[in-house]
C-alpha cells in the first residue's frame, strides 16, 4: 500500500508514544470530519506502539460493530503491517487478529481482539479481560457502558488508549466526559478536517461536501460538535424532492419495493417504492388507522399489501419491514413473498435518509400526502436533548419510519460509502 506524504497531525498521531514530550500521556483522542485520515493513521499508531512496547499481551480495539471495525480498520490495517514485514493473521470466527513482529532483534508476538459496542448489553462481552490498552474506532457510536468498561480492562503496566470518532451532539457523554475534560485525564486531542489527509484530492472533497446539510454537514464535514434541532429533514425541498408522474419506462428499469411500518394501535403505513439504482422514487403508499376501523389482524394487512402489488405489473423484489412484526413476518412469507428485515438504527438511519433527501435521490410523488405531512412534523425531541440524547419525536412519524427503512436498508451504501 502507498500513501502520499502524512499531515503534520497524522504525524503526530503515528509517533506521539515515542515523543520525548507526549510519551507518557495516557492516551489521545483524534475527533473531526469524515475522511480526514484519523481512522487509518490512528490504528496503525495502536499496532506500532502495541508491538513495540508489550510481548504476549492481549489488547482490545473496537468499533460499533465487529464488521464494521473489519470493512474500515482491518481490511486497510493489514496490508500496513505486512509492509513491515510483520506477519499478520485474522480470525473472523474469534475476531483475533494476531501479530508476530522482529523488534530490535527480538520476535514478538501480541494479540488484539476486535469487539462490537453495539448497545448497553456489550459490556458484558468483554468482563474479566486483562488488556495492555484500546483503540476504540468510531466511539461516539459506542454505549458509554461498554467504553467504561473496556477502559477498566486495561490494567496492565503501561496501557494506554485511543480514541476515534466523528462529532455528535455537545451534550453526548463522550464529550462532556473525555473531550472537554482532557487535561484532567492527561491525554492528546486532536482535531481533524478533510484538509488533514493530503490523501484525498480536491474533487474528493467536493463530493463529500455535497452529501450532507445542516447539523450533519457540520458535524461529518466541519468536523464540529453541534446540536440537532428543530425540523429533522429540514432540507427537503418541494421543488427538488417531489415528482408528479413516473415514466413507464423508469418503472420498468427499475427494482420495486415495499416498505412497512407496522402497526395496530398506530397507523399502519405501507410504501410502493421503485428503485431505479441512482434514485429510488416512492410512488404510492398506504396509510391505514387500524385504530379508527376496529380490524387490527394481521391478513387485512396481508391483502391490503396484495391489491397494492397488483396495482403494477413489476414484481416486487422485497417487503421490507421491522424486524419485531414477527406475526405479519411470517404471514407473507407462507403467501410466497420475499420478506427482509429493516436495518432499523434510528440515527444511523436519519443520517442516511437526510443525506439521500439532500442528494435529489429519494423523490417523492406529490400524491404521497401522509408522507409529505409527517416530513414537515418530523422533528427532534427537546426533552431528550435535556437527558443527552438524540431522537425524533415519536409522533406521526410512521412514515418516516418506513422511509428510513428503506433508505437505510437498500441504499445505504451507496449513499453513504464510508463515513
Amino acid at each position: 500500500m502507498k500513501f502520499n506524504k502524512f499531515s503534520n497531525k497524522q504525524l503526530i498521531v503515528l509517533t506521539w508514544w515515542k515523543n520525548e514530550k507526549l510519551k507518557n500521556k495516557k492516551g489521545i483522542i483524534c475527533d473531526g470530519s469524515i475522511r480526514s485520515g484519523k481512522s487509518l493513521s490512528m490504528s496503525i499508531s495502536f499496532l506500532l506502539w502495541a508491538m513495540e512496547t508489550f510481548n504476549g499481551q492481549q489488547l482490545g480495539m473496537s468499533g460499533k460493530t465487529t464488521g464494521g471495525f473489519e470493512r474500515n480498520v482491518i481490511f486497510w490495517l493489514t496490508p500496513v503491517l505486512k509492509s513491515r514485514g510483520m506477519k499478520v493473521k485474522y480470525n473472523r470466527k474469534d475476531a483475533l487478529l494476531t501479530v508476530t513482529a522482529k523488534i530490535r532483534g527480538s520476535i514478538k508476538t501480541n494479540y488484539f481482539y476486535v469487539f462490537g459496542g453495539r448497545d448497553e448489553s456489550s459490556y458484558s462481552i468483554i468482563q474479566g479481560m486483562t488488556a495492555a490498552g484500546w483503540y476504540f474506532d468510531e466511539v461516539a457510536l459506542q454505549p458509554q457502558s461498554f467504553v467504561n468498561q473496556a477502559i477498566g480492562r486495561c490494567s496492565v503496566e503501561g496501557s494506554k488508549i485511543w480514541f476515534n470518532c466523528n462529532p455528535d451532539s455537545p451534550i453526548h457523554w463522550f464529550k462532556i466526559n473525555f473531550i472537554d475534560k482532557i487535561n484532567k485525564l492527561d491525554m492528546i486531542h486532536l482535531h481533524f478536517t478533510m484538509e488533514d489527509n493530503p490523501s484525498i484530492s480536491e474533487e474528493v472533497k467536493r463530493t463529500y461536501e455535497s452529501r450532507f446539510s445542516g447539523v450533519f454537514y457540520l458535524r461529518y464535514i466541519l468536523g464540529l460538535w453541534s446540536l440537532a434541532e428543530g425540523i429533522i429533514y429540514s432540507c427537503f425541498d418541494n421543488e427538488k424532492n417531489l415528482y408528479d408522474k413516473l415514466e413507464d419506462n423508469i418503472k420498468l428499469e427499475s427494482t420495486r419495493y415495499l416498505s412497512i411500518d407496522y402497526g395496530i394501535s398506530n397507523p399502519f403505513v405501507v410504501l410502493d417504492i421503485y428503485d431505479h439504482w441512482d434514485c429510488a422514487y416512492l410512488e404510492d403508499e398506504i396509510y391505514y388507522d387500524s385504530k379508527n376501523s376496529g380490524e387490527t389482524v394481521d391478513t387485512v394487512y396481508a391483502e391490503m399489501i396484495e391489491e397494492q402489488i397488483k396495482k403494477s405489473p413489476i414484481p416486487v423484489e422485497a417487503i421490507i419491514i421491522d424486524p419485531s412484526a414477527e406475526s405479519l413476518k411470517v404471514l407473507l412469507r407462507n403467501r410466497g413473498y420475499r420478506v427482509k428485515d429493516a436495518n432499523n438504527e434510528v440515527h444511523q438511519g436519519i443520517v442516511c435518509t437526510s443525506s439521500a433527501l439532500y442528494q435529489n435521490k429519494y423523490l417523492i410523488n406529490s400524491g404521497c400526502k401522509n408522507t409529505i405531512k409527517e416530513i414537515g412534523g418530523y422533528v427532534w425531541d427537546e426533552k431528550a436533548k435535556l437527558r443527552g440524547e438524540e431522537k425524533p419525536v415519536k409522533i406521526n412519524d410512521h412514515a418516516m419510519d418506513a422511509m428510513r427503512y428503506f433508505i437505510n436498508t437498500i441504499m445505504r451504501k451507496r449513499i453513504l460509502e464510508r463515513i
